[in-house]
């Protein structure tokens, strides 16, 4: 699952909407309302999402408000009428109330995924964001995540990499002080990309932050002692993580 290094692979006519949404995202400040905002859901989709919601939602036992705060901005960026808001909450409801989810609930995504994968594919992203709402989640969240996404007919490896994601550009997964990181995907975390990202985008992500902490840089900065000593081992990590992201897609090829 996510720990692993490999890209999933993924139909073609997915791969290429998957990448397209996944900039969106990205554009968005991966703020997945906005993104629904921006591309819009099909009307059928929104018993899957607002059930699925809700099997999330009570994942720990209890619902948050961030939860409910969630889906109210899901409801407001696909701008519901009152009865189809009060649709939607009463599929939340059912969501929460579901030990299991039926596997009809995702049916209409499953079998319209392959000719039209948007729909699945958004709302994959949309579920992501609710497991996370308050930063890496934790397993039953992460875990009825991809019951969910599963149900819908997509590979868990989505999910994969829609929280590599999130990791590399959202969560404070690494301070400034942490030592060398010792695989894959910890180096892109740290450099701010994720696995699906080529090499000579993840190349120009390092000479950024290579750039922030040089001491060529700091020279002409009025900086305390101790802020360089923390550049220096910033600057000593991210060398780290570009040299064993190197030798990952040196490894790699044929």
């Amino acid at each position: 699952m996510a720990s692993g290094d490999k890209q999933p692979v993924l139909p073609a006519r997915m791969e290429a909407e998957f990448s397209s949404l996944m900039r969106e995202l990205s554009a968005c400040g991966h703020q997945a309302p906005a993104l629904i905002e921006r591309a819009h859901l099909p009307r059928w989709c929104r018993r899957p999402l607002f059930f699925f919601l809700g099997y999330i939602a009570r994942a720990e036992g209890r619902v948050t408000e961030a939860d409910i705060g969630y889906a109210e901005s899901l409801i407001k960026a696909m701008r519901l009428s009152a009865r189809q808001r009060r649709r939607a909450i009463n599929w939340f409801q059912q969501g929460k109330a579901a030990g299991q989810p039926p596997s009809i609930r995702g049916l209409a995504l499953r079998l319209s995924r392959r000719l039209w994968p948007a729909p699945a594919l958004k709302t994959a992203i949309c579920l992501c964001h609710a497991s996370q709402l308050g930063g890496r989640p934790g397993k039953p969240r992460r875990y009825r995540c991809e019951d969910a996404i599963d149900q819908i007919g997509l590979p868990v490896s989505v999910s994969d990499d829609i929280f590599d994601s999130y990791a590399s550009k959202v969560w404070s997964r690494y301070t400034e002080s942490q030592s060398k990181p010792t695989s894959y995907q910890q180096a892109c975390e740290l450099l701010g990309v994720t696995r699906r990202d080529s090499l000579e985008v993840i190349k120009r992500a390092y000479r950024k932050k290579v750039s922030e902490c040089h001491p060529d840089k700091l020279a002409q900065q009025q900086v305390s002692t101790s802020e360089k000593n923390l550049a220096k081992e910033r600057l000593l990590n991210y060398q780290q993580a570009w040299e064993l992201i190197k030798r990952h897609h040196a490894a790699s090829r044929p």
